[in-house]
């Protein structure tokens, strides 16, 4: 990923990157540019992801540099003790929702609201327009293709306890975990998104 001491480097060019990634590049630049960070590590990504975003055109896109930006989200129960987790088919773990964006996404919250919906069946599924926390991670497991890191916006919803989801054809499955007993292979990744979640919601 580009550090921030690069963002002054000669920019990409524009030629061949669609206009709706640019309008997403331009709006995820706006939303990061007046989110306060919560801590240090959060603003060390939150300038991380501006300069790779100002370095890169083709930042929101696929067939971009090889790090994507990617738009997620956590939903917890109204009781605020379980979350909703999908098991991820490329990276065979129990993960929050999110994903890429696509050319219909007018920003990165509506992205990160279709790919939700999308994965937990949840179609009228509402989240908070406040930013809950940044991630910046390699892939590791196979299956990603050219992609090797995601820089993740994250949002977060609340539903009520007996909300209907359901397994989409984007999940291998769909399921409630208690916040203090996550699966045992995510919850390093999950668990401060789920504090997060709790700090701005509860």
């Amino acid at each position: 990923m580009t550090d921030p001491a690069t963002a002054s480097a000669e920019p990409d060019a524009q030629a061949g990157v669609p206009a709706a990634y640019l309008a997403l590049r331009d709006d995820a630049m706006a939303t990061l540019r007046a989110w306060d960070a919560f801590d240090d590590q959060q603003e060390q990504w939150r300038r991380e992801l501006l300069a790779h975003l100002e370095v890169h055109p083709g930042a929101m896109w696929k067939q971009g540099p090889p790090q994507h930006l990617t738009a997620g989200a956590i939903v917890l129960n109204q009781s605020l003790d379980q979350v909703l987790l999908t098991l991820h088919a490329k990276a065979g773990m129990w993960l929050q929702f999110g994903g890429h964006f696509e050319p219909e996404d007018r920003s990165v919250h509506a992205a990160a609201t279709r790919e939700a919906r999308e994965e937990s069946g949840l179609a009228d599924l509402v989240l908070d327009p406040r930013i809950v926390e940044l991630h910046r991670h390699r892939l590791l497991a196979a299956g990603f293709g050219r992609c090797e890191e995601h820089l993740d916006i994250r949002y977060a919803a609340v539903v009520p306890d007996d909300a209907a989801f359901a397994v989409s054809d984007e999940s291998l499955d769909v399921a409630w975990w208690p916040v203090d007993a996550l699966p045992p292979e995510s919850a390093h990744e999950i668990a401060p998104m789920v504090a997060a979640a709790l700090r701005l919601l509860g």
